[in-house]
């Protein structure tokens, strides 16, 4: 399927590695133009370097610290003064450190949220005003299916709590937006197999008193109906549809890709 992205410019944060990374390759293979970004020039540089010998794709990457306004800055600015303009934004971000609420101080909290939160606020601000002067776009936001079921992780009550803040402000954007012609939604990982994904099994085997590979087997077997980890590139296929022209009558929605984990019906 052609799903219309051929020369599209499509901006990817935080794309070193893991769920990113996978959304940046398959952009490229799809004809976008991709600009990505990380905290280490290095590891963005690197990512970006085997992305182009993959896809023979046009690919910027960025070194910028989104947990700051100035490294939103720098990556949109970057990313425009190649580029010219936005016509995709993929926000994404490395997830808050594993907790319980009596383990975080109130520093833990605010590192949280401005890289969480504030990343998600500073870099639709700043692509907004390129989009509404095309007359349309498309942001998606990376999240987590904590949000629409938070007691499967007690664990990640920093992503659990300021993750639905993301959501409550991209459905009311994606209201106001629409009938500017800009597109606002959400896609939501299970359990993708990914280094973040280890360090959360991780830390829950510490706690539990197991191996990751024991907690992984129990998903497998006992929580996951598809009975396996997903792949990034699953994912970043997802994401990427959802973004495209394709998707074009898609607005506000909330996109759950777990393999049928959650129960819930909404």
């Amino acid at each position: 399927m052609d799903l219309g992205l051929s020369g599209k410019i499509a901006l990817v944060a935080a794309a070193s590695k893991g769920l990113g990374r996978a959304i940046a390759e398959e952009f490229a293979r799809e004809g976008a133009k991709v600009a990505m970004c990380s905290r280490e020039e290095g590891a963005i540089t690197a990512a970006a370097e085997e992305i182009v010998r993959k896809t023979k794709g046009d690919v910027l990457p960025i070194a910028a610290d989104l947990a700051t306004r100035e490294g939103c800055e720098s990556f949109v600015q970057t990313a425009v003064a190649k580029y010219r303009t936005v016509d995709i934004l993929i926000v994404n971000a490395g997830g808050p450190p594993p907790g319980r609420f009596d383990d975080l101080d109130d520093a833990a909290w605010q590192k949280a949220v401005d890289l969480t939160l504030f990343s998600a606020v500073r870099l639709t601000r700043l692509a907004l005003p390129i989009m509404r002067k095309q007359r349309g776009g498309s942001i998606v936001y990376s999240t987590s299916t904590s949000v629409r079921q938070p007691t499967q992780y007690l664990n990640l009550i920093l992503s659990n709590a300021i993750r639905a803040s993301v959501h409550g402000m991209l459905k009311t954007i994606s209201a106001d937006l629409a009938k500017e012609g800009i597109r606002v939604n959400a896609v939501q990982p299970g359990r993708i197999a990914t280094d973040r994904l280890i360090q959360l099994d991780t830390d829950t085997a510490k706690r539990q008193g197991t191996t990751p590979d024991a907690v992984r087997k129990r998903y497998e077997e006992q929580v996951i109906p598809m009975g396996r980890y997903g792949r990034p590139e699953e994912y970043a296929a997802a994401v990427v549809f959802i973004a495209s022209p394709k998707a074009s009558y898609i607005n506000g929605v909330s996109l759950q890709v777990d393999g049928g984990m959650l129960m819930s019906m909404w």
